[in-house]
């Protein structure tokens, strides 16, 4: 197993990621089902609730009358119109043919034939004044559907209006139902959230933490996505709010573990180096030897070629390499007992002959 030790670390890491996206999944559908379930809990209002029927009714029952006034007038006018244009065609006829008549006569002089003049056109003035009648009529007409206009303008304005009020109610009753429907989230979410707050704080290094984190990732999703989308008006607000809040509690926490820890390695460089080497993790010792640098400061262990003199080397490679940390003094190699070979002072087996360092 040691041998394969990076292996298996590496699958390690892939099975907990994958054990904490899965179980992330799975709490996000079932948190999206009981979401969808809460929202029931109140009924989302109706614009149709909030209308004064019986005044909309009684105001669309006298468009209608009007309408209906108003397409008669329109029918009788339409009529009219082509009365009109037939009274004029005949008044044109009869001028034409009154024209062609005195264009033709013989003779003007005579009496008889002046009366026949006269008789003609007082019959073109009739074919005048009937058509001056009919566009009488078709102007009585006209003022009349323009006052029904009016009428038909004034309860349209009416109508309007009360649409507007009752618009204005279902605006105001559906933000009531917008917040009833984040305070009943905001209550299933809000422990979900400071429960993955409490478990990242708390349970970061416990050998279950693949399923402590899946729990964290689901309570972010929660608390995002889940529950201030449905306030558009001061959603926003609130998620930006937490997230600073989020951020700096987050960021504050970071920079005191951190600062604890570099105290903790000040700390620890002032005992000796015997002590510190009783505490070398054997974990630690692996990554290391694999990435040289010391287990107690953590500074790199290979000396570059031109810090070294290169001459009278017998192997190069060895004296590229300090057997003591040039900066805290903690023993890295050390040879076996058992075989002389060097190995790194801090794995717990001899890499020639197997045997324990303190054999």
């Amino acid at each position: 197993m040691e041998l394969n030790s990076k292996k298996l670390e590496r699958t390690s890491q892939i099975v907990y990621y994958s054990i904490s996206i899965i179980l992330c999944l799975f709490l996000i559908l079932l948190s999206n089902k009981i979401i969808d379930d809460l929202d029931t809990a109140t009924g989302i209002p109706q614009m149709e609730s909030f209308e004064n029927k019986t005044i909309l009714i009684n105001l669309e029952k006298k468009v209608d009358a009007l309408n209906f006034n108003i397409e008669n007038l329109n029918t009788k006018q339409s009529s009219i119109e082509k009365t009109i244009a037939t009274a004029k065609l005949n008044a044109n006829n009869e001028k034409e043919s009154f024209d062609n008549w005195v264009k033709t006569r013989k003779t003007l002089g005579s009496p008889d034939k002046d009366q026949e003049v006269i008789e003609r056109a007082e019959q073109l003035d009739q074919f005048y004044l009937i058509e001056k009648n009919w566009r009488t009529q078709l102007e009585f007409r006209q003022a009349e559907n323009d006052i029904l206009q009016k009428d038909k303008q004034a309860l349209q304005k009416l109508i309007a209006k009360e649409k507007e009020i009752t618009e204005k109610k279902y605006n105001n009753a559906f933000k009531q139902y917008e917040l009833k429907v984040f305070l009943i989230r905001l209550l299933f979410v809000g422990p979900i959230l400071g429960l993955g707050i409490f478990f990242f704080i708390r349970f970061r290094k416990y050998k279950f933490w693949p399923l402590y984190f899946g729990f964290i990732l689901f309570s972010f999703y929660a608390f995002f996505f889940g529950l201030v989308p449905y306030l558009p008006s001061y959603g926003g607000y609130v998620r930006y709010a937490v997230g600073i809040i989020l951020s700096g509690g987050l960021g504050y926490y970071a920079i005191k573990s951190i600062r604890t820890y570099l105290e903790q390695k000040k700390a620890e460089l002032q005992i000796s180096t015997q002590e510190r080497a009783k505490n070398v993790q054997t974990e630690v010792a692996e990554k290391a030897l694999e990435n040289h640098f010391c287990p107690s400061c953590g500074k790199d262990f290979i000396i570059k070629k031109w810090e070294f003199p290169l001459k009278n080397m017998e192997n190069e490679a060895y004296k590229l390499i300090t057997d003591f940390c040039r900066h805290c003094g903690l023993e890295l190699f050390s040879k076996c007992k058992n075989c002389g070979n060097k190995n790194f002072a801090h794995l717990p087996f001899c890499s020639s002959c197997g045997a324990k360092p303190t054999e």
